[in-house]
């Protein structure tokens, strides 16, 4: 049996008895699992998965078929892209702060905002992230210090400079984000966030703390501004100088390209299955002419290691193999009754599945973001070409984000930093995943690796994908 719950040593009487025990509690915490979904839901036709009997055939050849089915399934439809007046009522705060253009003789995404009320105070007494974050608090009580020294007077009224990111590194987990973060940190033109995932937009401008929790208090837009102010002292300094700034910041939360799960939270579910409004659309009605960098990985080992990095305990090949099972069943659920993107996009079904599949579905995300920016605005990466060679991938990084030439011993510093956020050692000893959820794995992303290739126009990006001709079957891309 495929998913096998018990070892052969165990009598079977014995084997009977906790095979009875397990199906029960499936049974119970798919039922657990509708009631979420008919809570988030106010027609029946947003229950995005069917309900298997008890006696679920469990063989290999069954998880195939579901595969197959699933494959059958895909289709790449254009989204529908909201009007920036939609966006501007749903978020009128957002956009009365944040101008129309920024100053043009600084590089960076910045603005002065007229100060009001008493500067006397501590402007991030009350900040959010200084309040979940003792290192940001820090920084924070080491800006107050000095906040009246950086403000300015334009016709009698304070001001202040703010600034928003002139580059977002958007995901994936797992991909080698952090070890990005932590070269790009070494550019002497790049200042990136402290800490390096805000997760602001997708998740903590809605209220929620950590994914998969319901909102609390929504961190305001200031809040997030603040996090870019020594940024902007440094930007201040050049302005006053009378000298432009080539100083640029960013950051990186991993959530960014995929993650918008929060969205029923905010905008009601009475506007169908798939979310209206998406991250990008925010970002792109404020910051057109932002950049942005996506770093991605064969699909079916960014998954094994995004199970051994949050996974909590019992983590084993065995373990992964049926939580793979378990979530490919209720894809593939999902998809008789609505289409792909309300699938990728449904945040019940993805904090129901045990294993984070639809984070590896980059073709979905990309062709998103795509219907918001440009092609030439996002530089997507291949985790194993950057860590093959770190120094091509950062000059290819340094040349989109248009920053100037580098001293050799700087790049050599870059390029021979120590890799970041590698396997941990307990991990590496559970060894590699078993062969057949590698199969089960690597059928299940084949379509959209290969409309990922096509969209890039580089066949690498279907990671050599070896698919049985047993098991493919004709895909719509259309």
């Amino acid at each position: 049996m495929m998913c096998e719950f018990v070892s052969s040593a165990v009598d079977l009487k014995h084997r009977s008895s906790c095979i009875q025990c397990s199906k029960v509690c499936g049974f119970i915490l798919l039922l657990v699992f509708i009631t979420a979904s008919y809570m988030l839901s106010s027609e029946r036709k947003t229950l995005l998965f069917a309900l298997y009997p008890l006696e679920e055939d469990l063989s290999e050849d069954a998880l195939r078929d579901v595969v197959r089915s699933i494959a059958a399934k895909v289709r790449f439809r254009a989204r529908r892209v909201p009007d920036v007046s939609e966006l501007i009522r749903l978020e009128e705060h957002m956009f009365s702060v944040v101008p129309q253009h920024f100053l043009p003789e600084v590089k960076n995404p910045c603005w002065f905002e007229e100060l009001r009320g008493n500067v006397s105070t501590d402007p991030y007494g009350s900040n959010l992230f200084g309040r979940s974050f003792r290192q940001i608090q820090l920084i924070f009580e080491q800006l107050s210090g000095s906040f009246r020294q950086r403000l300015t007077r334009h016709d009698g009224k304070l001001q202040r400079l703010r600034c928003l990111p002139y580059f977002y590194i958007i995901g994936q987990p797992k991909c080698g984000t952090t070890d990005l973060y932590e070269r790009l940190r070494l550019h002497p033109d790049v200042r990136l966030t402290l800490p390096k995932e805000p997760h602001w937009w997708t998740r903590k401008r809605l209220g929620i703390i950590r994914s998969g929790e319901r909102p609390h208090t929504r961190f305001p837009l200031d809040h997030y501004l603040d996090l870019f102010d020594p940024v902007a002292f440094q930007v201040l300094q050049s302005l006053l100088g009378n000298s432009s700034s080539s100083i640029i910041t960013g950051e990186a939360s991993a959530s960014t390209m995929w993650d918008n799960n929060g969205w029923l939270y905010l905008h009601g579910n009475s506007t169908g299955a798939e979310p209206p409004w998406l991250v990008q659309d925010f970002i792109g009605a404020l910051q057109p002419e932002a950049r942005f960098i996506a770093v991605l990985r064969d699909p079916v080992e960014r998954l094994y290691s995004d199970y051994l990095y949050f996974g909590t305990s019992n983590k084993s090949a065995l373990d992964f193999h049926q939580k793979v099972c378990e979530s490919l069943r209720m894809f593939e659920g999902c998809l008789r009754d609505a289409g792909l993107r309300a699938c990728v996009y449904n945040g019940t079904l993805n904090h129901a599945m045990s294993v984070r599949l639809q984070v590896g579905l980059y073709v979905v995300f990309l062709l998103d973001w795509l219907s918001v920016f440009s092609r030439d605005q996002l530089l997507v990466l291949r985790l194993e070409d950057h860590a093959s060679n770190p120094a091509l991938s950062m000059n290819r990084i340094f040349r989109f984000l248009r920053l100037g030439a580098l001293s050799d011993h700087r790049q050599r510093q870059i390029s021979k930093r120590p890799a970041s956020n590698t396997r941990r050692a307990s991990d590496r000893d559970l060894g590699p995943m078993r062969p057949v959820t590698r199969e089960l794995l690597t059928v299940f992303y084949s379509p959209f690796n290969q409309k990922l290739a096509e969209v890039l126009r580089d066949e690498t990006f279907t990671w050599d994908t070896h698919i049985t001709s047993r098991l493919r079957e004709p895909v719509d891309h259309s």
